[in-house]
């Protein structure tokens, strides 16, 4: 699976962090940036990391951001995007499961490092359920 990463100033050290655990689950990623916490504007990242996963260059995307509002916002623009911002497990496991989410959002400075890192865990590693969820995505998809 080809993960796309990217962050701003305000999610770059979780970003680093997820990096290193895509790393230890040998998952290939690309890191879209940035690079420092130096002050930057967060829909220069999450546009770049949607657009990967649209096209197809990535399987699926994660954007850290303060809050993950803003990323969120900016990748659900993309057409083919369904980003989900989760701060619990409960959460990552429905978005995949129920609405086949392949864009994950994250606050830095709202979610612990050690719960982030677990969301990511149970959103890379589970399956979208299909069924009459299919059907939810399909008129998602129409709307687009």
């Amino acid at each position: 699976m080809q993960i796309a990463l990217g962050s701003d100033h305000g999610g770059y050290q979780l970003k680093e962090e997820i990096k290193k655990l895509l790393t230890e689950m040998d998952l290939k990623y690309s890191d879209y940036g940035t690079k420092s916490t130096e002050s930057v504007d967060y829909p220069d990242f999450a546009i770049q990391v949607a657009e990967a996963v649209a096209k197809g260059e990535a399987e699926r995307g994660i954007l850290v951001c303060g809050t993950g509002i803003g990323m969120s916002i900016v990748a659900n623009k993309v057409k083919g995007v369904r980003a989900a911002l989760c701060h619990d497990l409960f959460s990552a496991q429905a978005t995949r499961e129920h609405n086949d989410s392949n864009v994950l959002a994250l606050g830095e400075r709202v979610v612990g490092r050690g719960l982030a890192l677990e969301i990511v865990k149970v959103w890379l590693n589970t399956d979208f359920e299909g069924g009459r969820h299919q059907r939810r995505v399909d008129k998602i998809k129409e709307i687009e």
